[in-house]
């Protein structure tokens, strides 16, 4: 015989597809959502929600603490200004005067200087650093931005306080880059002789910092918390809707069981109807027709006699097939000799539409009822589709005993396969692949599937050892009713 190529074609060989699995009554190919999946999906997206409200309110803590701390640099800058600078201020430290200029240094390192105020400059309106705690600076000229000369020409306004982030590439501040991150604020003192000075004085960034962590404590707690909350509050529903799709999906599975029943009630009734009445009247016709032809042929009327025999064969024909069609509507072997011989129907029936069918499935026969009435459907729907879609030259039926006692029905052909992505998207033509999931997920039967464009079609249908059971205790073929 030709081997189907899902078994032992060139290439490499598809990779197996669960459809269902034993004993679990749930295809693998439901829409259904699992519940731990949904539990999983709602945990994952609360704790990125979380994550972005932390990372949202980081950035958000930041910039609003570097705008408190500008704000409160400036606020601190003047009250030194106004309290401590000023005051101490006289023309000769403008002049370069040794005392003026211990006085100030005294006046600075005592009241000013501190582990968060980390350097002091004071300049006159030519960018002369007339005056710094760093002593290296003090008589250097630097150029002087537009923000420090309108510092300087605001002198008296309160609203000239300006506060910003150093610039700690500029050679004013070269002494100030091993100090981390600072802080600038500046503004316009005035000396005693009414002569305009800036007056900057630098902070460490880290109040910056600190300022943003309690920002962040303060507003990120609260939202969180709330998040957490609401995630909290509706688990509550999220429970209740599992339960719903878990409700809604047995009752679907049992809808698919009472169909199913009803499905096979119907073609027995439709079949015996068929057998009872078409049949035997075509058959009682046919027969009719014979006798007919035989007499007409006894009185010489041969022309008569054989357009009555091409009768009696267009009657014999429509007999065996309407016989064939009674096959795959309902099978009568099954119901009074097992599945075996149900099988050979099938097989005749796929043979009859030029498709070579190699039947070897004994092995079924020591299933029970429900088993071999679950063979019969699975391989039914397989056979079918090979007739429908495959285009296949041959196909394999066979059935064997699995190590744990239980049964391997395997259906292969060597047509032109599927994408098994079709699982979970069938096209409106393909919809006996979800009615096969539904059948062997059911009937607590585990469904594989190898195929791929091209390489042909395998479904392996495992039944467990309790399908067994009844016909192996017994000791002889089940009789499913």
């Amino acid at each position: 015989m030709s081997t189907p190529r899902g078994e032992g074609g060139s290439g490499a060989v598809p990779r197996w597809t669960t459809v269902a699995r034993p004993a679990d009554r749930t295809p693998a190919s439901a829409a259904d959502p699992r519940p731990a999946g949904v539990v999983v999906w709602v945990a994952v997206v609360s704790v990125l929600v979380i994550v972005a409200v932390a990372v949202a309110a980081v950035i958000a803590a930041r910039s609003l603490a570097e705008a408190e701390s500008v704000r409160d640099a400036a606020d601190r800058a003047d009250r030194i200004a106004d309290a401590i600078v000023e005051p101490a201020l006289t023309d000769a430290l403008v002049e370069g005067d040794e005392e003026a200029r211990r006085a100030m240094d005294d006046e600075v390192r005592d009241h000013v200087l501190s582990s968060s105020i980390v350097r002091v400059k004071i300049w006159d309106d030519t960018g002369r650093v007339v005056w710094s705690d760093e002593p290296a600076l003090i008589d250097r000229r630097f150029e002087l931005d537009e923000d420090d000369l309108e510092a300087l020409a605001g002198a008296g306004d309160e609203s000239s306080v300006e506060a910003e982030v150093s610039d700690l590439t500029a050679p004013e501040n070269e002494y100030e880059r091993d100090r981390g991150k600072l802080l600038e604020a500046y503004r316009a003192v005035e000396t005693p002789g009414g002569q305009t000075l800036l007056f900057e004085v630098y902070f460490r960034y880290d109040e910056v910092l600190q300022r943003s962590g309690q920002l962040f404590a303060g507003f990120a707690g609260i939202t969180i918390g709330s998040i957490v909350l609401v995630v909290l509050l509706l688990l509550p529903v999220l429970r209740q809707l599992l339960r719903a799709l878990d409700r809604a999906r047995v009752q679907r599975e049992a809808l698919l069981e009472r169909a199913l029943d009803a499905s096979a009630d119907e073609r027995r009734r439709i079949a015996g109807a068929l057998h009872d009445g078409v049949v035997q009247d075509l058959v009682g016709a046919s027969l009719a027709v014979s006798a007919e032809s035989g007499s007409a042929r006894a009185r010489g009327d041969e022309t008569t006699a054989d357009g009555l025999d091409r009768v009696a064969g267009a009657l014999r024909g429509s007999v065996g097939g309407l016989r064939s069609l009674l096959v795959d509507i309902y099978p009568p072997n099954l119901v009074r000799a097992g599945i075996g011989p149900a099988l050979d129907d099938l097989a005749a029936g796929v043979r009859s539409r030029g498709v070579a069918v190699v039947l070897d499935a004994d092995a079924a026969s020591a299933l029970d009822d429900e088993g071999q009435r679950l063979v019969f459907r699975v391989v039914q729907e397989c056979l079918a589709n090979v007739v429908a879609h495959a285009r296949a030259s041959v196909v394999s039926v066979t059935a064997d005993r699995a190590a744990e006692g239980g049964v391997v029905v395997t259906v292969a052909d060597d047509g032109a396969g599927f994408d098994p992505e079709l699982l979970t998207r069938p096209e409106p033509d393909h919809f006996g692949l979800r009615v096969l999931a539904d059948v062997a997920g059911a009937g607590g039967a585990g469904l594989d599937l190898q195929t791929a464009p091209g390489r042909g079609t395998r479904w392996r249908l495992t039944l467990p050892a309790s399908a067994s059971a009844v016909a192996t205790a017994t000791g002889g073929r089940g009789a499913p009713s």
